[in-house]
């Protein structure tokens, strides 16, 4: 059955009727014509669409920093610097006299940017830090910094700007410091007392003794930093048995630095990591968990001090934590969480790079006996031969501190600053460095 409209202006349609034909071919041609102009519209839209990404993508392109040669499938430029007869950062310093101040490496899957000039790294790390202020996941980072949560290794964001507010205002504040001044200079006074009992005892006929001036200054410095975050005294130079809390403690501080500042395959080639090549994970997770074993020792003796009123006459920075933190979590850490990793990043942090610059600044004195000469002046001059230096006669001493400035420009404790990972697009000596790298 057919059912059609019909009204007075449009003439009934007989399908039956031999012209009824004509106007199927009609629609039809003008149901084709509509198709081609919508597909001949889509085609042109997209077309133009690719076009305007590719010359977008090319624009971008022009503007990124040019990438060194030499680069090797899957590795990238790993295998320039993972060889024993060049410095990784002697290498890099090789490739910027190439490639200009500003150049990109492939470490394995990642695209690196590395900068090599006072003016780009003040742009990126002090004028403009907010950018590159965030941290990449590293396997190290992951396992030796508690997932993160410690404050050199964290990610930029809120947890970080809470740990950093923390640390600025009740740990390394002026007035935190003034307070454990005497700490620094009881310690300074009681090893180079321990250091004159060590000649006494093992001097020579001809009045000498030999010590290992980087040990002392490891002891001296790693006593000052304990005394002053967990509260304790571990090393003594006029004793040469150590307990064997000292020797644990010593150890692990130096496994921790060490593997920190060591390559893992899973860091540059994620899709290894299952492999575990050189048992670099197994490492890690054995040296994070007797750090770990430590910190909680000493938190639980501060914990139990707290709790039963006994009164310290100066806090130490754990004590502050306790008080700060009170059981709160911060972020998807708990309290106990950021306390260790806290107080263990503030020990790690700054043992090892004072060691390595006090005996560069020795070993130079030494053999610039010049320099040595008018620093001792200067002693002579501003503190007096009377009594020994404080922290108030830093001031007064410009031309030490000079010295102090040369030996960090000549022999840096790190040679390479550690990496950061940009969080937004960013421009960069006029080169566009995209997020992530």
């Amino acid at each position: 059955m057919h059912i059609c409209a019909q009204t007075e202006n449009y003439p009934r349609l007989n399908y039956s009727d031999p012209s009824f034909g004509h106007y199927k071919l009609a629609a039809m041609y003008f149901l084709l014509q509509y198709l081609n102009f919508t597909t001949v519209g889509v085609f042109a839209t997209l077309l133009l669409s690719y076009c305007l990404l590719l010359w977008r993508s090319r624009a971008v392109n022009s503007k990124i920093a040019p990438e060194a040669t030499a680069a090797w499938p899957i590795i990238g430029h790993l295998h320039l610097l993972g060889g024993s007869d060049q410095l990784p950062h002697i290498t890099l310093g090789n490739m910027a006299d190439k490639y200009g101040p500003v150049f990109t490496i492939r470490l394995g899957v990642h695209r690196a940017l590395v900068v090599s000039s006072w003016e780009m790294a003040k742009e990126c790390l002090t004028t403009n830090d907010q950018a590159a202020s965030s941290r990449p996941e590293l396997l190290a980072s992951k396992h030796l910094g508690y997932n993160y949560a410690m404050f050199g290794f964290s990610p930029y964001g809120s947890y970080w700007r809470e740990v950093r507010k923390i640390i600025s205002l009740e740990l390394l504040s002026n007035r935190r410091l003034e307070l454990l001044k005497d700490v620094r200079a009881s310690e300074v006074v009681t090893s180079i007392k321990e250091l004159y009992e060590l000649w006494e005892e093992k001097k020579n006929e001809s009045g000498l003794v030999s010590v290992e001036m980087k040990q002392w200054f490891g002891d001296l410095t790693l006593n000052v930093i304990l005394r002053m975050v967990a509260g304790k005294r571990y090393f003594s130079a006029s004793d040469a048995s150590e307990n064997k809390q000292a020797q644990r403690c010593r150890r692990v501080f130096r496994e921790f630095c060490h593997l920190s500042g060591l390559f893992a395959v899973a860091d540059a080639i994620p899709f290894l990591g299952w492999l575990d090549l050189g048992r670099h994970e197994k490492t890690l997770k054995k040296t994070a968990k007797e750090m770990d074993s430590i910190a909680q020792e000493w938190l639980e003796e501060h914990r139990r001090r707290k709790d039963s009123g006994e009164v310290n006459s100066t806090q130490d920075f754990m004590d502050v934590m306790l008080s700060v933190l009170d059981g709160k979590n911060l972020g998807d850490y708990d309290a106990d969480t950021v306390n260790k990793a806290t107080c263990l990043a503030l020990i790690v942090g700054g043992s090892d790079t004072t060691v390595v610059t006090l005996t560069w600044a020795l070993s130079l004195l030494l053999n610039n006996r010049d320099t040595l000469k008018k620093a001792q002046e200067e002693l002579d001059i501003q503190v007096g031969k009377e009594r020994l230096v404080n922290e108030q006669d830093i001031s007064k001493l410009v031309y030490t501190q000079a010295i102090v400035k040369e030996t960090l420009r000549l022999y840096p404790p790190a040679a390479l600053g550690g990496p950061r990972q940009f969080t937004e697009d960013y421009t960069l000596g006029g080169y566009h460095v995209s997020k992530g790298t």
